[in-house]
């Protein structure tokens, strides 16, 4: 049986996070679960960064 591995990450836009979340744990997309946890906001006049996308990814176990 494998530990449970599962991390939240935020960046500039979900794919982003989501990126950074793959690279961190050393898996693929087909072996993880992602759920989004806040979506990125744009700050004024259309600027990235008033408010980071935040992602959950979580290792899906082998059965």
């Amino acid at each position: 049986m494998t530990a449970q591995k599962s991390i939240e990450i935020e960046g500039k836009t979900v794919q982003e996070a989501i990126k950074k979340a793959l690279q961190q744990l050393q898996l693929p997309r087909s072996k993880v679960k992602v759920e989004i946890l806040a979506e990125e906001v744009k700050g004024l006049f259309g600027m990235p960064g008033a408010k980071l996308a935040k992602v959950r990814v979580s290792a899906i176990k082998d059965k």
